[in-house]
């Protein structure tokens, strides 16, 4: 019922929009811009919006938000994925406008990849709300979605070894090992983002909350 209240408001709220201009559901990856920080801890969420984008064969073509972006069909919706090119702490600013234009609900048509340093490489957490647990992107999405109830997949990087500063840490490239682990992580990210685009978060928590030894 919550589904189809959401679909007819966004029909005669977007009934100035073309259908090319109409999106139900927004999965948008974390990390910064630029050569400089490709494949490193903290980018995790444009590495796994890569993967989603090339398993559901949706070009990233498009420049819209302050992103990256394509638009394709996951899971029974039209989806917007995204990777903001605002850099990390003002990630809300590109994901709140594109909630705005599509008049979106992030509670429930809402879903953010990204780093977790409190999980260890090859771990995954799908969570429906919580806070931004430190996380400065997470922080910026709240304050421009205005709520912290979207979903989240939060992909683990690894703690930051005893004296490094954590932006070191976070900016820094996985060894050859934990890159494998992380791989995997993302395609357990890939299959999941399936069922929580169709609104069964639950059933994802369920399949894919494990922890890797």
């Amino acid at each position: 019922m919550r589904r189809l209240i959401q679909f007819v408001r966004r029909t005669f709220s977007n009934i100035e929009k073309s259908e090319e201009e109409t999106v139900m559901y927004i999965i948008a990856g974390l990390g910064n811009p630029t050569s400089q920080y490709e494949r490193t801890r903290h980018n995790v969420g444009f590495d796994t919006i890569d993967e989603i984008a090339n398993e559901y064969h949706i070009l990233m073509n498009e420049a819209k938000f302050r992103s990256v972006c394509g638009i394709g069909m996951i899971g029974g919706q039209k989806v917007l994925l995204m990777k903001p090119q605002t850099y990390m702490n003002n990630s809300g600013e590109a994901i709140g406008a594109a909630l705005h234009f599509y008049k979106l609900d992030p509670s429930s048509e809402l879903l953010v990849v990204y780093d977790d340093i409190s999980l260890e490489p090859g771990n995954l957490r799908i969570r429906q709300k919580g806070s931004a647990g430190g996380h400065n992107g997470i922080k910026s999405i709240i304050a421009h979605a205005g709520t912290q109830e979207f979903a989240r997949i939060k992909i683990g990087v690894g703690a930051k070894p005893q004296g490094w500063d954590l932006a070191d840490h976070v900016l820094s490239r996985f060894p050859k090992e934990e890159r494998k682990a992380v791989q995997e992580a993302m395609k357990d990210a890939v299959a999941a983002v399936s069922m929580i685009a169709a609104g069964d978060v639950a059933h994802a928590m369920n399949c894919y909350n494990k922890k890797k030894k």
